[in-house]
C-alpha cells in the first residue's frame, strides 16, 4: 500500500513540483516504469511500499465479491492509475465506476467522470494515517461518492461518505463483523471477519 506522504521541511529550498504530462514524459524516456509504484500527490511522488499478506487476502476477497455483484453498466478495477487533476494521480487499491464514465486523459492516463467514481477502496498496512488524512481528503475534493479505507490487520474499515471540498460528511467506523454493504453495488455484502 502508500507510504506516508511528508513535505519537505522549511529549511529547505523551494521544491519543483511535477504534472501529470512530467510522469508521462518520464515513462515514455524510461525514467519511470509504467509499473512502477508511485502516485503523484499534488505534484509530489509517493512511493507506493510493497504489499503484504492481509492486504492481498483483504484485497483478494474484495475484489472476487464485487466483481459477482456488478451491474452491468458498471465496472471495477484493481490498483488502476486513476488522474484526477493535472498534479495528481491516485492509485486506488479498487475502484468502482459507471463503464461510460472513463475517458483517457490528453497524457493517457484513466479519468474517470467523478459523477460516475461510485466507490474508492483503500486497503491499509502501514499507510493507514495516510489514507484517512490525505488521501480521503482528496477523494472528496474529487468527487468520489464514496470511499473506504479498510486496515488490513485489524479488518476495521472506515466508511466516508458525502464528498465535499477536503472532507466527507459522514465517516462511519464498522467493525470486522459488521456487515459492509454500498449504495453503488445493491447485490454486494461483506463481513471481514469471513474472510480466511
Amino acid at each position: 500500500m502508500n507510504l506516508a506522504f511528508a513535505p519537505a521541511a522549511d529549511e529547505f529550498p523551494p521544491r519543483r513540483a511535477f504534472s501529470v504530462g512530467d510522469v508521462r514524459r518520464m515513462i515514455d524516456a524510461g525514467v519511470l516504469s509504467e509499473d512502477e509504484r508511485v502516485e503523484l500527490v499534488e505534484g509530489d511522488f509517493v512511493m507506493m511500499a510493497a504489499k503484504g499478506y492481509a492486504h492481498e487476502i483483504v484485497k483478494n476477497a474484495l475484489n472476487i465479491t464485487i466483481v459477482r455483484s456488478l451491474p452491468d453498466d458498471m465496472n471495477m478495477s484493481v490498483e488502476m492509475s486513476v488522474q484526477f487533476a493535472d498534479n495528481t494521480i491516485l492509485e486506488p487499491v479498487l475502484v468502482v465506476f459507471r463503464k461510460s464514465a472513463l475517458i483517457e486523459s490528453e497524457a493517457n492516463f484513466c479519468k474517470i467522470d467523478p459523477a460516475g467514481l461510485s466507490l474508492a477502496i483503500e486497503v491499509a498496512y502501514s499507510s493507514l494515517a495516510y489514507d484517512k488524512g490525505l488521501k480521503a481528503r482528496l477523494y472528496a475534493r474529487y468527487g468520489v461518492q464514496e470511499f473506504w479505507v479498510i486496515d488490513a490487520n485489524e479488518r476495521v474499515t472506515w466508511v466516508h461518505t458525502g464528498p465535499s471540498n477536503d472532507g466527507w460528511s459522514s465517516i462511519v467506523e464498522r467493525g470486522p463483523s459488521d456487515t459492509l454493504t454500498t449504495p453503488a453495488l445493491p447485490n454486494f455484502s461483506m463481513r471481514l471477519d469471513a474472510i480466511s
